[in-house]
């Protein structure tokens, strides 16, 4: 697992009251940004904290104060045995298994519970809120497992492990990403452990934070994909002697789903001025209609935007929610509630992995027509240098193809699944960190297709000389040719895949094309 070094020119993320917003996420997730907990946040939690100490006091139980959780919550525990109940808890509850999570996971996990204990709805002290953000700051992250939450009573285990280390125990990696126990870390950094009072474990490990954070990770890298799909579309268009009419925006107008509109647009942008669609653009061209993968491309990425949109409003929601059980209410009631449910999160994670297998198919559907010789209008059998002797592109389609079934099973969904736990009270669960981890999986699948989609175009329009390309698909072929070589006898293409993929995951193949066009939609 790479680590994640603090740079100090990333500014530190305020954490206040209200919600931190999908950049907040990012910027600590990714880019080591440090945290700071506001004033108003510290004083919101000392009141909230103040009447869960008078609660405490109360000899009436208070379901999460004084006594015990979920199916064991007829317990009432008695005063002395109240810290033990907390360290019981989170030990219990840290039982995840699998591989390790990754860092960015972990630090937008551990941000996102941070900003629910500032809004001071939960019942902790300062101090925990406030160790949370020094460990951020440090750079140490708790180790967590794949497999452990499903998604209901909030991300419990993977929020428990992290809740170990808080309270000095289990495992973390420093800021260099070495392997150590928490307690070494944390004294190495000058962090002192907490010891958890009343109502305190119970509150850093009831939340969709898991599946949130990852979902905003995902929407951040997705919105960058569609454009890069937008691209790559453009580029098999014109690599096909394909048409850009069919993008006009009066066409696109008659059916008025704003996404399909943006692709259209940036499509049109990417396309202008070439060379190569102006080549064929006469009135003897024999070809009526392209074929779908070419003219419907604006219609699949559109659609994907238009879920995209509805997935970044959920997880809008979801960033400015207090989630919690029991939770502290605005005048000071202490209230049990199924806010927990990450049934909203799961849903639109679901469907983010779905278009991503959609746009995924389409753009295997434009790479394997280049290399028909019957569909791709002129060209070599598979762009092959001399067919027969040399393969050319053959087996990158294969690539993309194996990577596209994949993420049609991915696009199965976890949130209709459900299995009860803790003795049937926990009857219904979303699976949400599930939906999750396979969207992870999704998103990566994706870029490796596009990238795939953008080399053999590529290879496509330089075999198209002397025409050349449009000024925009010109310089996606030369931020490519930076890192592979153009048209010629067959190499070891492995490592030529990795390139593109690297360059599409970087933003450098979108940035190419933005610089022609201005920033896309």
């Amino acid at each position: 697992m790479e680590p994640v070094q603090h740079s100090t020119v990333v500014a530190d993320v305020v954490v206040g009251t209200g919600p931190v917003s999908p950049e907040d996420v990012v910027r600590v997730a990714r880019e080591g940004a440090a945290v700071v907990l506001s004033a108003e946040a510290i004083a919101a939690i000392g009141v909230s904290r103040a009447r869960i100490e008078a609660l405490a006091a109360d000899p009436k139980p208070v379901y999460g104060v004084s006594t015990g959780f979920g199916a064991l919550a007829t317990r009432h525990i008695p005063l002395e045995l109240r810290k033990q109940l907390q360290r019981s808890l989170i030990r219990s509850h840290a039982a995840g298994s699998g591989a390790e999570v990754e860092r960015e996971v972990v630090r937008a996990l551990m941000l996102l519970r941070l900003s629910t204990l500032a809004t001071g709805r939960t019942g902790v002290r300062p101090v925990v809120a406030q160790t949370y953000a020094a460990l951020l700051s440090a750079g140490i992250t708790p180790v967590v497992f794949e497999y452990g939450s499903l998604g209901c009573s909030g991300d419990l285990a993977p929020l428990s492990h992290v809740a170990l280390a808080v309270i000095g125990e289990g495992e973390v990696r420093d800021a260099q990403g070495v392997r150590m126990p928490a307690a070494e870390a944390m004294a190495a950094a000058g962090i002192a452990p907490v010891e958890l009072e009343e109502k305190e474990g119970l509150a850093l490990i009831n939340g969709t934070d898991g599946m949130l954070g990852m979902l905003v990770l995902a929407c951040h890298d997705l919105r960058n994909l569609l454009r890069l799909a937008d691209v790559t579309a453009a580029m098999s268009v014109e690599g096909l002697l394909g048409t850009d009419k069919v993008f006009a925006a009066d066409l696109q107008a008659l059916r008025p789903q704003p996404g399909q509109a943006v692709a259209a647009a940036n499509m049109v942008r990417v396309l202008a001025d070439s060379p190569i669609v102006a080549s064929h653009a006469t009135p003897d061209c024999t070809v009526v209609q392209d074929a779908y993968s070419l003219r419907c491309a604006p219609q699949v990425a559109g659609g994907a935007r238009d879920t995209l949109d509805h997935a970044e409003r959920i997880a809008g929601y979801e960033l400015a929610s207090a989630v919690d059980n029991p939770v502290v209410t605005l005048d000071g009631r202490v209230e049990s509630n199924g806010n927990f449910h990450g049934a909203p999160v799961a849903y639109v994670l679901d469907f983010l992995a779905i278009v991503i297998a959609d746009v995924a198919s389409i753009s295997e559907r434009r790479t394997d027509r280049f290399l028909d010789k019957a569909r791709n209008h002129g060209l070599p059998p598979f762009l092959a240098d001399d067919p027969g002797v040399d393969s050319g592109h053959m087996i990158a389609q294969y690539t993309q193809a194996a990577i596209v079934s994949e993420l049609k099973r991915l696009a199965a969904p976890a949130s209709v699944d459900s299995i009860p736990s803790s003795a049937m009270q926990e009857d219904h669960v979303s699976m949400g960190w599930s939906a999750a981890r396979k969207l992870r999986r999704a998103i990566d699948g994706l870029t490796r297709v596009l990238a795939i989609e953008a080399l053999t175009a590529a290879r496509g329009l330089d075999l198209r000389a002397p025409l050349t390309p449009a000024p925009a698909t010109a310089a996606v072929v030369a931020a490519l040719r930076t890192e592979v070589l153009g048209p010629g006898p067959d190499r070891y293409l492995a490592p030529e895949i990795e390139a593109a993929v690297r360059l599409a995951s970087s933003g450098t193949l979108l940035a190419a094309a933005e610089s022609v066009t201005g920033p896309l939609g």
